[in-house]
């Protein structure tokens, strides 16, 4: 398990950077950061402690770095800085204190979306939608395997045959779904497929940034091709890239099956993938496939309307 910081001071930042083997440019601009804002942290040593949201895009790096990165960071840090060798148990924090529930019936944490008017599309239209939760993170291949051992449903092409998903892949996306086994798990678990607008707001929050983080240019934030493995990740590797309502993914990864058609045997894609430019990550991009497409690169989430859960929980609980 490689290490983690519970609290990044400036003598961790030169650690981590000098770990990466990166100059201040490179590693400023690798964060998202200006480098004054750098050379301000390393100075300081530990007495500064960086923003939450750059605490989380250090985070982020270092959870994404090699394994003789990971090394050498230990080394550079021991023996007095606070790292633990695993995650804190327990949901992770997200943005803006939304409320959170574990859904009854698939048991994902989902993220409560307020109702009101947000700026939609390229061109930002307001638009009002009604309250909604939503997945915080994307259905991964253990949730899909919960969905198989209790319907019988299809395998998706990459798991053991006759068995479940890799291990090492169980806390990524699922992958090799169409859109009717993306909707299959969705009616199993008394949810949805989001609507290409409640995805939308979801991604980019009530002002309508231009990424879910805001509208800085920063592909360090997402797994995409320019800053990823060249593969899906973890679903919480990411915590800098989260958007306004805490919501995991929204960029990168892997694209996301919408229930909105764009023709009749049609449906919207958003997210964009591992696969995919950083140019391609804005969610209001539009992207369409055929129903039956699977591939490496396409995975799902889910939503469930305020009212609906409110029932839910009240027949559960």
């Amino acid at each position: 398990m490689p290490p983690t910081i519970q609290i990044w001071s400036g003598r961790e930042v030169r650690a981590l950077r000098e770990a990466k083997r990166m100059s201040i440019r490179a590693f400023a601009a690798h964060l998202g950061v200006s480098e004054r804002m750098v050379s301000k942290w390393e100075a300081a040593g530990t007495g500064i402690h960086p923003r939450p949201v750059n605490q989380a895009a250090l985070d982020s790096s270092l959870a994404t770095s090699t394994s003789d990165e990971h090394a050498r960071f230990a080394g550079l840090v021991a023996p007095d800085a606070p790292v633990r060798a695993e995650p804190a148990e327990g949901p992770l924090p997200v943005a803006g204190g939304h409320l959170q529930v574990r859904h009854p019936i698939d048991g994902k944490l989902m993220t409560l979306v307020d109702d009101g008017v947000f700026l939609c599309g390229p061109r930002d239209e307001p638009v009002y939608l009604p309250a909604f939760y939503i997945d915080i993170f994307p259905t991964t291949n253990a949730d899909y395997a919960r969905f198989v051992a209790a319907t019988g449903h299809r395998r998706p092409a990459h798991w053991h045959p006759g068995s479940g998903p890799p291990r090492d892949l169980s806390d990524h996306p699922v992958v090799y779904v169409t859109w009717h086994d993306a909707a299959a798990y969705a009616e199993w678990a008394a949810k949805a497929l989001p609507t290409d607008r409640q995805w939308e707001k979801a991604a980019r929050g009530p002002r309508g940034d231009v990424y879910p983080w805001g509208n800085q240019l920063t592909p360090a934030k997402c797994n995409v091709r320019e800053s990823g493995p060249g593969t899906t990740t973890p679903v919480e590797r990411y915590h800098s890239g989260v958007s306004p309502f805490g919501v995991y993914d929204m960029c990168g990864n892997t694209w996301e099956w919408l229930a909105t058609p764009s023709q009749p045997t049609r449906h919207e894609l958003k997210g964009s993938a591992f696969t995919s430019p950083f140019t391609r990550a804005t969610p209001s991009t539009f992207n369409d496939a055929s129903a039956t497409m699977l591939d490496d690169d396409t995975g799902f989430r889910c939503v469930t309307p305020a009212e609906t859960m409110r029932a839910l929980l009240k027949m559960t609980g």
